[in-house]
């Protein structure tokens, strides 16, 4: 079989727009469509325009203005039944949310196309499910495959900060024979962006792999209409040896033809999914090799990953994260109060040459007010005054990010609900 006979194959509904389940508890789910269109008028920033409701499939349309963006909004009710994989692929559901989700079968479907700013069309999205049931159960992201905890929704549908790039999809991996693993994205479609993919991973490389996915599909949505990711490379980071990481990608249709003997990712596991807009990974070694076109696998860099590989973020993503930072900077001071707790903050400092920052982490030692005390924990790549085990100190509006270390999970400014 050569490349020619392959084609991807046509997208799901849940790839052209984005399906998100409001899922609902039984006495809460006998809304009509007028309290609905009342609810959703009601959100701050909405204004409703018209609706009404496809006398043949029985949908409600609502078509809405918000932040002078036009969009139409889809509404039905449905049927739903928990599935185990569920437990696997959600944002740390509570066991309370996981006992109701057991007995749950109805949900409310939201559905919409998103506009060019991905981020804020999602921001829209969750806003309405909030404002229409504030006491759903949890919410199924059809389209990302995993499942949204309450407690999610009314942080980022109340928060001024828009949601994190990595909120828009889900990153699976599924093991094959001899410890391979492949890595694939869902949700990123529903972005008008092509799903991502790393093939012949492994169980000693996954997370960096999975970092890497995390970090590509991020710079893709911020740079949404800006790049074409099959045709064009992005500079994503350096790597320990201050090797540059080149990144491309090629839709599957031709990836695969450049691995042999695949045990998972190859064509038979294409048959019915995974087969529409999908694209694995590659990396340019060297500039000479980007201008040549030479590919080469994302695990032949296997060797030289490790904890200082450093992800680039676009502008846009920088920003947002020192905004949500500061915004739920409240979470750190309550954290410090556990002493089994231990906070690492980013802060942002000017490279030698003058042109940029790096961002680096320090250990949290005290905070004074809205001064910081702070150690240094990571060797800097472009700022030589500074060595690890500095002890320095700054402000909260020097943050770019921060990491709470729990001894049951880690909490960053896009989870923070986990302490509550």
């Amino acid at each position: 079989m050569n490349n020619k006979e392959l084609s991807e194959a046509p997208l799901g509904y849940w790839e052209k727009s984005s399906y998100m389940k409001i899922i609902l508890e039984p006495e809460n789910s006998n809304l009509n469509a007028n309290e609905i269109v009342e609810r959703i008028r009601k959100v701050e920033g909405i204004e409703v325009k018209d609706n009404h409701i496809d006398p043949q499939y029985g949908v409600l349309y609502v078509n809405l203005n918000y932040e002078n963006e036009d969009y139409e909004v889809g509404i039905y009710p449905d049927n739903f039944k928990f599935l185990p994989m569920y437990i696997n692929s959600s944002d740390n559901l509570s066991d309370l949310e996981i006992k109701k989700l057991k007995i749950a079968n109805k949900v409310l479907t939201i559905f919409m196309n998103f506009s060019k700013n991905i981020k804020k069309s999602f921001h829209l999205q969750i806003k309405i499910i909030l404002g229409i049931y504030p006491n759903l159960i949890a919410v199924e992201d059809e389209s990302a495959e995993r499942i949204l905890s309450s407690k999610w929704i009314k942080l980022i549908a109340n928060s001024k900060t828009l949601p994190a790039p990595t909120c828009l999809f889900n990153v699976q991996a599924v093991e094959g024979e001899n410890n391979t693993i492949w890595l694939h994205t869902h949700g990123l479609c529903r972005c008008k962006i092509t799903e991502l993919e790393i093939l012949n991973s492994n169980k000693e490389h996954y997370k960096v792999h999975h970092n890497l996915i995390n970090a590509y599909a991020s710079y893709l949505i911020d740079k949404f209409g800006e790049i074409d990711p099959r045709k064009e490379s992005t500079y994503l980071g350096i790597l320990s040896n201050k090797m540059p990481l080149i990144i491309t990608c090629k839709s599957w249709t031709e990836a695969i033809y450049e691995y042999d003997n695949l045990l998972i990712g190859g064509l038979k596991d294409r048959q019915r999914s995974h087969n529409t807009k999908t694209s694995p990974i590659f990396v340019y070694k060297t500039k000479e090799d980007e201008e040549k076109g030479l590919l080469s696998k994302v695990n032949d860099y296997d060797s030289i990953w490790n904890d200082n590989t450093i992800f680039y973020f676009s502008d846009e993503e920088t920003k947002r994260m020192k905004k949500a930072a500061i915004e739920r900077f409240d979470y750190i001071r309550k954290a410090l109060n556990n002493k089994e707790n231990k906070v690492i903050i980013k802060i942002g400092l000017k490279c030698d040459n003058g042109e940029g920052m790096e961002h680096i982490w320090f250990e949290l030692l005290e905070i004074n007010n809205d001064l910081l005390k702070v150690k240094l924990i990571q060797e800097p790549y472009n700022i030589s005054n500074i060595k690890i085990g500095d002890e320095k100190t700054y402000s909260k509006e020097d943050i770019t990010d921060w990491l709470i270390f729990t001894p049951k999970f880690n909490i960053t400014p896009d989870n923070v609900y986990l302490l509550d």
